[in-house]
């Protein structure tokens, strides 16, 4: 019964862990099995969508991408997610497999559970859940904690909330993961990885099985057909909001907030990145993503900041009749002060 379920692999990881481009990979490798993707992004702009329609597989069209935009699929499990699988499940040609992008900020435990609603059960298992690690930010030190330091401060002060909403999340999405794959390790040598592995491992209780990757490049079938129908072990995989709101409060992202910034053309890429940067370290943006229109240019320029580090290339040409713009979508903790940052970034064209 089982093996004639559809199944579906979710894909987690903090903002910028590498989730997007990996599936990218693996949709150019999938052994002709006929994919789709749905894909939720935190914010309004569907940068993530536009990046995998771009993509060009022909085992997952355009038309087998679903977008779920402006809402956390964690929170909008019933609202969003399920009406989505069951018009999924039935069309005349159902997929082979179903791969679920979760926004950075988004919980999988919610969503893994879902799956145990029983007009999803009986269709659709979950064949594993992955979590994207952005190793290089771990090992500066990202999520990383004094824990003796904390113990010490504890003992003066019960009263202490030492754990921030990122490291919570981090730690979450760890909770849930079947494999971990420490993305961007061509970033660091053999004594930053080991560091990354024993951050990670002292995170959660559970040993997943952990890979190393780089670029996102992990071989389609490491990636799918493991088999382990996850949606039956989720209730020993609870999250620090579930913990915490067993008593039925629902849970909400008031920690981040997301925002898009609209500019004109850009003259000089090179030039408005390295300024970019300042604006990033200036008001502690999170993560920024979307894509920048470059003068006398015919290609569309993607641009992806993590911290300091700054991805840009062309994607695509523009098409004809698309209107041409600069959108970024910026998303940051709840106190950053939107209006500041929007007039910094948009000074700098």
């Amino acid at each position: 019964m089982n093996q004639q379920k559809i199944p579906a692999t979710v894909i987690t990881g903090f903002l910028g862990a590498g989730k997007t481009t990996m599936i990218r990979n693996l949709l150019s490798n999938t052994g002709g099995k006929k994919i789709a993707l749905i894909i939720n992004e935190f914010g309004d702009l569907g940068v993530d969508g536009d990046v995998l329609k771009g993509c060009g597989a022909e085992n997952c069209t355009e038309d087998d991408i679903i977008e779920l935009t402006n809402g956390c699929i964690c929170c909008t499990v019933a609202d969003d997610f399920i009406p989505t699988m069951t018009k999924l499940l039935e069309r005349a040609q159902r997929p082979d497999h179903i791969i679920i992008e979760t926004s950075g900020l988004a919980l999988p435990q919610p969503l893994v559970a879902a799956f145990n609603w029983p007009d999803i059960r009986s269709e659709v298992t979950v064949d594993g859940v992955i979590t994207v690690v952005d190793s290089a930010a771990v090992a500066a030190g990202r999520f990383a904690d004094d824990h003796d330091a904390v113990d010490a401060r504890r003992a003066d002060d019960a009263s202490l909330d030492h754990e921030s909403p990122i490291e919570e999340l981090f730690e979450d999405q760890l909770t849930c993961a079947d494999l971990i794959v420490l993305n961007k390790t061509d970033l660091l040598d053999g004594e930053g990885l080991g560091r990354v592995r024993r951050e990670v491992t002292s995170r959660i209780a559970r040993k997943p099985a952990m890979i190393e990757a780089r670029n996102g490049e992990v071989p389609a079938s490491v990636l799918l057909g493991l088999g382990i129908g996850t949606e039956g072990d989720i209730v020993n995989r609870k999250s620090h909001h579930e913990l915490e709101h067993e008593d039925g409060t629902p849970h909400d992202h008031d920690e981040f907030d997301s925002f898009v910034v609209e500019l004109g053309p850009i003259t000089d890429p090179a030039g408005f990145a390295e300024k970019l940067k300042g604006v990033i370290a200036k008001h502690d943006v999170l993560r920024l993503k979307g894509f920048a229109d470059v003068a006398g240019k015919p290609m569309r320029l993607q641009v992806q900041a993590v911290g300091s580090r700054i991805d840009q290339y062309f994607d695509r040409a523009w098409a004809p009749g698309e209107a041409r713009g600069t959108r970024l979508v910026v998303i940051g903790l709840h106190e950053m002060d939107q209006g500041t940052v929007r007039n910094a970034i948009q000074a700098l064209v």
